[in-house]
């Protein structure tokens, strides 16, 4: 495996390190390291990177995936090191898996299996879960999923008032943990694609799930085990798989795209906006945003499919080919089911189609004609529902047909001739938008937000603003006394809008309360829904919070000024909403010391420093408010009356999370400026008013008016308990059962696969053998008692097989596996390696030439142009000439013995013989390669000026050794201690001298250069060749 990994550019992990410009390496090997630039240690920066290379690589759990969760399908997308973005392929090697599960006694069956059984078994198919997720047991999805699916018995969960699935009074199962199996299998599809773990994934849901819907997906991802990044709405993956491939032409202009999504189940409309922004953090980025959602969570290709299906029974019901109702049958109308499924997609190219099922019920086959003309009179009112969702979008994103440039189609059933005819002929357009993947559109979108959040890979940022579909608001009592009669008011505060962004931190403030109270989280106006909507929609409650240690934080701080209790929610990547905390903030005016003098001051700072900080306890021992980071501007009126503020909270539009990550700060320190300020002239009016009698009691008025103040903000938490309204989360100790179920169920899985490949690999064994036992080079290396051995044995596990084999465990056929591989161990050695002795003595025959001939052309190079010794030479020969003895040696001794018996010239041997004498040659070659001719001698009557010139060059002169009388000069040359020191140029001299050996010129000529004195500068080594 190789230790170097290249990536794509937009997806390169980040950790690592990036190699430098210069031309010095460091090369990892086998045998150790080797270091190009001798002579120098290696610096620790790259010493450090030597050592965290030598450790072992993580780049196999970096991947990434995606589930586009749809009702009837679902795609996986991967992105890992080398492969930017690609769709996982199934077993079936399709790209998209169909969304089933069957659970037989035995065994489980996903996908395309799974919908096979369906025909067969359908009360063991489970499919379409996606409709009961965080529905109650009288919900009417529930009820129209029994009436789809009548061969299952749903039965109704006493605690959590949802429904589960019961086979029987062992098997029972909700639809999160169906849910999850469906996720393990994905995961498991994408790890095989990936060959590697992954445990990240980003999880499509429909835009108009609620919190207990989203909440629902949540628990079977972690039933499953999967690591969820986020829950990205379909539509907004849809856009942002758009928007990534088109990020050229996105600039500041607003671009208005609206994506018509008609899948399965559901249809949803979105209109999305598009352009440039400029951020903090990476500067001008494309961003996407959701400005507009309609939806229909009937309309979709699945209750085509039903309406066909019923047709088709109505029709083999009118042939009267059979007594009994094909509706009664469960199996026949799965039957009809799979075949409208097939009619409904080739009636989109077609006019007309026949249909047939063989043995549709009772061994009676059906055949019946369609039409598409009959198909769309069966479903006009589904295609009258088309345009509903483009004018909810348009209401909710408060725009006009207009507006849209282009309306782009997603979703399989878009395919349906009819409708595109009616969405066309709705949204007034040439034409629409074909220019995305139907089915993979959502799938790619979710796996480049999964790179972007992963920490493994850096991508190129596209920021996506998902909207919140229905608003969400805070209700709560208060009591009030008007004329001596006690009130209680209902106050309704709105805390995200409709198609408000997120992620995004909301605070209220409750300003009237002193102790401990209850306020409830709700949904807030849904007029937009229809009635139909709404009773599917579920509770409109969500959670009621009870707040405790109120009144003790006020006793606690009785001498403090209120600021209210704070309530910090958040919405969250998934749409999930979140109370983080909930605190009691006060307010406490601390007077500033005096002016201290420079020296005082400096002398503090100085004691500060070395003394680690004020030495004065904290009080309280609480944080400041100033700490909190992403405060809504609706906080910052806190002195104000709450009816005023309710009025404030309802008009001011919400700011996403990173306009108030950047945003925070300076409203804070401007708050407190205005209460400073506030302050200060409240005081001033009072001091106007007073008109001190005498000009002492002024002057200290003015200087205690002069004396700064500064206000200090005291938080603590209060205790909360939350009350889910809607759908109860599973406990710790269910979701613990539901763990060990399906890890109950993958193990069964696993041991039953590895009992079937252990018995396939035995049959094969067996069969093979007893094949391979009548050919010739196989009978040539037996001997006849083994033969007949091998052949008894074979005979006697294949009558086993027949007879108990089906019926053994993974360790009997292990066993017998075993047995029969050791019995014909050393037959099949023999064969082996009589098939490998002509290439591998060829390759040796053709090596002993060609480094003969390479010895010959070696001892032929003249001596003075030698550039190998004579050891090198010697052990060439040397090792030749024991290769080419051993060889022949080896192969007389193996043509005297018997082809039975066990081989003396071994495969393995050869190979050794042949990397032994190829290394040598190419030492010796590599030797040659990087070599360097050697210089030749120059004539005596040289020109000064060529002597010059070899100075320059010294890697080509020889180098000759000083004299005696050279050494005598250099100690003569010495400056004494009380001589002047040399010039600038005098170091340069040295240096270069003591780096460099003396040339030829001035050592043949036997003359000492003189030292130079304070008046006399040492000329350059060149100059004095000249000279000389």
């Amino acid at each position: 495996m190789s230790c170097c990994v290249e990536l794509d550019d937009s997806f390169r992990p980040s950790s690592g390190f990036s190699g430098s410009n210069e031309s010095r390496h460091t090369f990892i090997c086998p045998g150790g390291v080797k270091r190009i630039m001798a002579g120098r240690k290696l610096p620790l920066v790259a010493l450090f990177c030597l050592v965290l290379a030598m450790l072992p690589s993580h780049t196999d759990t970096v991947a990434v995936m995606s589930v586009d969760l749809g009702s009837e399908w679902m795609k996986m997308a991967i992105v890992k090191p080398g492969v930017p973005m690609e769709i996982v392929l199934n077993k079936e090697s399709r790209r998209k898996t169909p969304n089933a599960v069957c659970l037989k006694e035995n065994e489980r069956l996903f996908g395309d299996s799974a919908l096979g059984w369906s025909v067969k078994n359908p009360k063991t198919v489970f499919r379409h879960l996606q409709s009961l997720l965080g529905k109650k047991h009288n919900n009417l999805q529930v009820e129209l999923y029994q009436k789809r699916f009548p061969e299952h018995q749903l039965q109704e969960d006493p605690v959590r008032d949802t429904v589960y699935f019961k086979n029987s009074d062992e098997l029972q199962y909700t639809p999160e943990e169906l849910l999850g199996m469906m996720l393990n299998y994905s995961r498991g599809l994408a790890q095989d694609f990936a060959e590697q773990p992954i445990k990240d994934a980003v999880i499509t849901v429909p835009s108009f799930f609620n919190q207990a819907e989203r909440r629902a997906v949540l628990q079977a991802a972690q039933i499953a085990g999967l690591k969820v990044l986020q829950l990205i709405n379909d539509n907004a993956a849809v856009a942002l798989n758009y928007g990534v491939f088109r990020r050229k032409d996105i600039d500041n202009t607003v671009k208005n795209i609206m994506f018509y999504d008609m899948g399965s189940g559901s249809t949803t409309a979105t209109i999305v906006t598009y352009q440039t922004v400029k951020t903090k953090e990476s500067g001008t980025q494309p961003q996407l945003q959701i400005r507009g959602v309609g939806f229909d969570r009937g309309l979709g290709g699945f209750e085509m499919d039903l309406r066909l299906r019923d047709h088709l029974a109505k029709l083999f019901n009118e042939q009267k080919k059979s007594k009994k109702d094909v509706r009664e049958n469960h199996r026949a109308m799965a039957k009809l089911l799979k075949e409208a499924q097939r009619l409904k997609t080739v009636l989109s190219a077609n006019v007309d189609f026949m249909a047939q099922v063989e043995g549709l019920m009772d061994d009676i086959d059906f055949k019946a004609k369609v039409t598409r003309a009959e198909f769309e009179k069966l479903c006009a009112d589904l295609f009258e529902r088309v345009p509903g969702p483009v004018q909810d979008a348009l209401t909710s994103a408060e725009m006009k047909l207009d507006e849209i440039e282009q309306v782009i189609l997603v979703g399989g059933s878009t395919r349906v001739p009819k409708v595109q005819e009616v969405l066309l002929k709705a949204v007034g357009k040439e034409e629409l938008g074909k220019n995305i993947n139907a089915d993979e559109a959502a799938a790619m979108g979710a796996v480049y937000q999964a790179a972007a959040l992963s920490k493994a890979f850096k991508v190129k940022p596209f920021l996506v603003r998902e909207a919140a579909v229905f608003p969400i608001q805070v209700e709560f009592n208060r009591e009030s006394e008007e004329e001596g009669t006690k009130t209680v008011k209902h106050n309704k505060r709105i805390l995200f809008q409709r198609m408000a962004p997120y992620p995004q931190r909301k605070v209220i403030t409750f300003n009237r309360y002193n102790d401990d109270f209850a306020f409830d989280i709700n949904y807030g106006d849904l007029s937009f829904l229809s009635q139909e909507d709404l009773s599917v929609f579920g509770s409109l409650n969500l959670t009621t919070v009870r707040l405790s240690g109120v009144g003790s934080s006020f006793q606690k701080h009785t001498d403090a000024e209120s600021k209210g209790i704070k309530a910090h929610f958040n919405m969250d990547e998934s749409g999930v909403l979140l109370l983080d905390r909930v605190e009691s903030v006060f307010e406490t005016i601390v007077e500033e010391k005096e002016e201290e003098s420079t020296l005082t001051k400096l002398g503090n700072t100085i004691s500060t420093l070395f003394g680690g900080g004020s030495s004065e306890p904290a009080s309280n021992g609480t944080e400041p408010v100033q700490d909190e980071e992403e405060v809504p501007p609706e906080s910052g009126s806190e002195g104000k009356d709450e009816d005023s503020k309710d009025k404030d909270q309802k008009d001011e539009a919400p700011k996403e999370k990173q306009e108030q990550t950047e945003k925070s700060e300076p409203e804070e320190k401007s708050e407190e400026k205005k209460e400073d300020a506030g302050s200060n002239t409240d005081d001033k009016e009072e001091k106007d008013g007073e008109k001190p009698a005498n000009a002492e009691a002024e002057k200290e008025a003015e200087e205690k008016k002069a004396k700064p103040q500064k206000k200090s903000k005291i938080s603590e938490d209060i205790a909360v308990e939350l009350i889910i309204n809607d759908i109860l989360n599973p406990t710790a100790d269910d979701l613990s059962s539901s763990k060990k179920k399906l890890q109950d169920l993958t193990d069964r899985d696993l041991a039953k696969h590895e009992r079937e490949k252990t018995l396939n690999s035995l049959e094969a064994f067996i069969f093979e053998t007893q094949d391979k036992m009548y050919q010739d080079e196989y009978l040539l290396v037996v001997s006849e008692e083994d033969k007949e051995q091998i052949y008894t044995k074979l005979r006697e596990a294949s009558e086993w097989m027949d007879e108990d084999g089906y019926t053994a465990t993974t360790k009997q056929l292990r066993e017998r596996l075993s047995q029969l591989r050791s019995l014909c161990k050393d037959m099949f050695f023999r064969v082996e390696e009589r098939r490998k002795w002509p290439d591998r003595l060829a390759a040796l025959e053709s090596m002993l030439n060609t480094s003969s001939f390479f010895l010959r052309s070696a001892k032929m190079i003249p001596e003075d142009d030698q550039i190998f010794t004579e050891v090198e030479l010697n052990m060439l020969e040397k090792v030749i000439n024991e290769t080419t003895t051993w060889k022949n040696e080896t192969l007389a001794e193996q043509e005297k013995r018997s082809p039975k018996e066990r081989p003396i010239l071994l495969s393995k041997d050869l190979e050794s013989k042949l990397t032994l004498l190829d290394r040598e040659v190419n030492y010796l070659l590599n030797k040659a390669k990087f070599a360097k001719p050697k210089a030749k001698a120059k004539a005596k009557n040289s020109t000064s000026s060529e002597k010059s010139s070899k100075t320059n060059s010294t890697a080509e002169e020889k180098v000759i050794p000083p004299t005696e009388e050279t050494d005598k000069n250099k100690e003569t040359a010495e400056v004494p201690p009380g001589e002047a020191p040399p010039t600038e140029e005098s170091p340069k001299q040295t240096d270069s001298d003591s780096q460099s050996q003396p040339t030829e010129g001035t050592t043949t000529t036997g003359r000492s250069a003189k030292p130079a004195g304070p008046t006399e500068k040492a000329q350059p080594e060149n100059h004095k060749v000249d000279e000389l």
